[in-house]
C-alpha cells in the first residue's frame, strides 16, 4: 500500500499535472512509447523500433503485436494517432501541448506502424513520449477534446500496462491489480498482486501507518527520517527528485533590472544552512534548475561569498550607510518576498537573514496558493521576488517555459525573462542530434542563464520515503518513485 498525500488527480494522462498520478500512469495503468533508461536517454517500450526518414520529418515507430488493453481490444497505431493528436489539440489542455507543435499529423500504415510527419526536420527523438502514455482509441475519440476533463474514463480508466484499475473510493484510496498477461516482450507481469495507493494527507497518520505495517510506502518529512531508520522492520530510500527551489526576480523593475543586484543575492545565500536548518539536510544546494544526479545540469559552483555580494552592491550605487543598511538616494534598499508558505517559514527567514546581513531589507507576505499563482503569472509583474517551487520534468521543457513566458510549456511563466542569446541556445536544444548534443545544449542555456540570473536557485528537494523491509527491488530515482514498480516484490508472499 503507497500513501499518497493527495486523492489521485485523474486517471487520464491528457489532464494530469499531479506527479503521482503521472507515475502510476506511466508505470502502472498504461504504457508511453518509449521510457527513460537509468541515463535519460529514450529506448524502445510500446514502440518496440523506431527509424527516421532521410529528411527527418517523419518518424516510423513499430509497436509491439502483442499488446492489448485491458478490456481484450488490441492496442495498436489508431491508438497513438488519436493520443498524440489530441494532446496536440489545444481543447484538450494537455499541459505538454507546446512540445508537439511541430507535429502535422500521424499516419497509420497497419495497425502495428505508426508515422509521425511533423512540420520541418526533427533532429533529436521527440521526449514528450516518453512521457505521454498512449490512450484507447475506441474509448475516448468520441469525447469532445474540451470535455476531456470531464470524461467517466478519467475515473474509471482502461489502461494496457502491467496493472489494470479495479476500483477507488473518491478520497480515501484506488486499487489496481497485477495485469497477467502483459507482454514479455515488455517485462512481462509485475510480482506484486497489487497497488493500492492510499489517500493520507497528515504526516502524523502516514508515520502511524508505517510503523503499524498498514502502510508500505509513505512520504515522510525529514525531521521523522532518523526515528523511521531505528525502526528495524523499515528503511528510509532517500533519492533526487524533479523539484526545485529558487527566488525569482522581477527583472522588469528596480532594483532586480539590474544584473549586479541579481548577482549579489544569489553570492549572499548561504544555502548548505537552509538545507541543513530548514530540510534537516534533505537536500542540495542549488546553483542551477537541473538536480546535480541529472546528466543535463550544467556544473556551477553556488557558495556564499559575502566580499563579492557587497562589492556587487556597492558596484550598483546601493552602499551601506551608518547603520549599515544599503541605501541609494535616500532609499533604503527594500523588497517584497511572496510566498505560498513553508508552516515555520524556515526557508524564508533563512533568506531574509542572509539578506539582512548585507544590509538589505526583506519583507516577508504568506499569500493562499491562488492569489500567488495570479500575481507570479500576470502579464505586468509587479512583485519584487517570488519564492517558489519548480516541478519539473526530465525533458526540460519547462526550463525555458520558466523564463520565458511566449513559451507556455509548462505555464511557469514567473520570470518572463527574454534575450536574444537565450533564444538562439534554446534553438540548438531543439536542433540537437545526439543525446549527448543534447545535454551540451542544455548547458549551455544553463550557463547563459546563470550570467543573467532572472532567478536565484536555492536548493534541490530530496525526495524522503518510508518503506516497508518486505518490499524488495525498489529503486527510486529522478524518474519517480515507481519507475522499478513492475520488479517490486514481497518478502515472504505477496501482499
Amino acid at each position: 500500500m503507497f500513501a499518497s498525500g493527495a486523492d489521485l488527480e485523474s486517471g487520464n494522462p491528457l489532464v494530469t499535472i499531479h506527479p503521482l498520478s503521472r507515475q502510476i500512469q506511466r508505470y502502472a495503468l498504461f504504457t508511453t512509447l518509449a521510457r527513460y533508461d537509468s541515463t535519460l536517454a529514450p529506448v524502445p517500450y510500446a514502440a518496440i523500433a523506431w527509424n527516421w526518414s532521410a529528411d527527418r520529418r517523419q518518424l516510423a515507430l513499430r509497436l509491439a503485436r502483442t499488446l492489448r488493453w485491458h478490456d481484450g481490444a488490441a492496442t495498436s497505431a489508431r491508438d497513438v494517432a488519436f493520443t498524440l493528436l489530441a494532446a496536440r489539440d489545444p481543447a484538450t489542455g494537455y499541459a505538454r501541448a507546446s512540445d508537439l507543435a511541430a507535429l502535422d499529423t500521424v499516419l497509420t500504415p497497419s495497425d502495428s506502424i505508426a508515422v509521425l510527419r511533423f512540420r520541418m526536420p526533427q533532429l533529436a527523438f521527440p521526449l514528450v513520449l516518453c512521457e505521454l502514455p498512449v490512450l484507447p482509441a475506441h474509448l475516448l475519440e468520441s469525447v469532445p477534446r474540451a470535455e476531456m476533463r470531464r470524461a467517466a474514463f478519467n475515473f474509471a480508466p482502461v489502461g494496457n500496462g502491467p496493472f489494470r484499475f479495479v476500483d477507488r473510493v473518491p478520497g480515501q484510496r484506488w486499487r489496481f491489480e497485477r495485469n497477467a498477461t502483459f507482454p514479455l516482450e515488455l517485462g512481462g507481469p509485475p510480482h506484486i498482486e497489487q497497488l493500492v495507493i492510499a489517500v493520507v494527507d497528515e504526516p502524523t497518520t502516514k508515520f502511524a501507518g508505517l510503523a503499524s505495517g498498514d502502510l508500505d510506502f509513505a512520504g515522510i518529512a525529514p525531521t521523522m527520517a532518523a526515528l523511521a531508520a531505528r525502526d528495524p522492520t523499515l528503511r528510509v530510500i532517500e533519492y533526487p527528485v524533479l523539484f526545485s527551489t529558487a527566488l525569482v526576480l522581477n527583472v522588469h523593475r528596480p532594483p532586480f533590472d539590474d544584473v549586479r543586484v541579481r548577482r549579489a543575492f544569489d553570492a549572499s545565500l548561504n544555502r548548505e544552512r537552509i538545507v541543513e536548518a530548514a530540510l534537516a539536510g534533505f537536500g542540495r544546494p542549488a546553483s542551477g534548475p537541473v538536480p546535480p544526479e541529472s546528466p543535463f545540469a550544467f556544473a556551477r559552483a553556488a557558495r556564499s561569498d559575502a566580499a563579492l555580494a557587497d562589492s556587487l552592491l556597492d558596484a550598483a550605487g546601493w552602499r551601506r550607510d551608518a547603520n549599515g543598511a544599503r541605501t541609494r538616494d535616500g532609499r533604503r534598499l527594500t523588497v517584497e518576498l511572496l510566498t505560498v508558505g513553508s508552516g515555520d517559514h524556515a526557508v524564508e527567514q533563512l533568506v531574509q537573514a542572509d539578506l539582512a546581513e548585507r544590509g538589505v531589507r526583506v519583507d516577508i507576505r504568506e499569500m493562499e496558493l491562488g492569489a500567488f499563482l495570479t500575481r507570479a503569472r500576470a502579464a505586468s509583474k509587479d512583485f519584487d521576488l517570488l519564492l517558489t517551487g519548480i516541478p519539473g520534468d526530465v525533458s526540460l521543457a519547462y526550463l525555458g517555459a520558466m523564463y520565458d513566458s511566449r513559451q507556455h510549456a509548462g505555464g511557469l511563466d514567473y520570470a518572463d525573462f527574454h534575450s536574444e542569446r537565450i533564444d538562439a541556445l534554446l534553438a540548438r536544444t531543439r536542433a540537437a542530434q545526439s543525446h549527448n548534443a543534447l545535454i551540451t545544449a542544455w548547458h549551455a542555456v544553463q550557463e547563459e542563464l546563470a550570467r543573467e540570473m532572472p532567478a536565484v536557485w536555492v536548493y534541490h528537494a530530496r525526495g524522503v520515503q518510508g518503506a516497508s523491509r518486505r518490499v524488495l527491488g525498489v529503486q527510486m530515482d529522478l524518474r519517480g518513485e515507481l519507475v522499478s514498480l513492475a520488479r517490486w516484490s514481497v518478502s515472504g508472499g505477496t501482499p
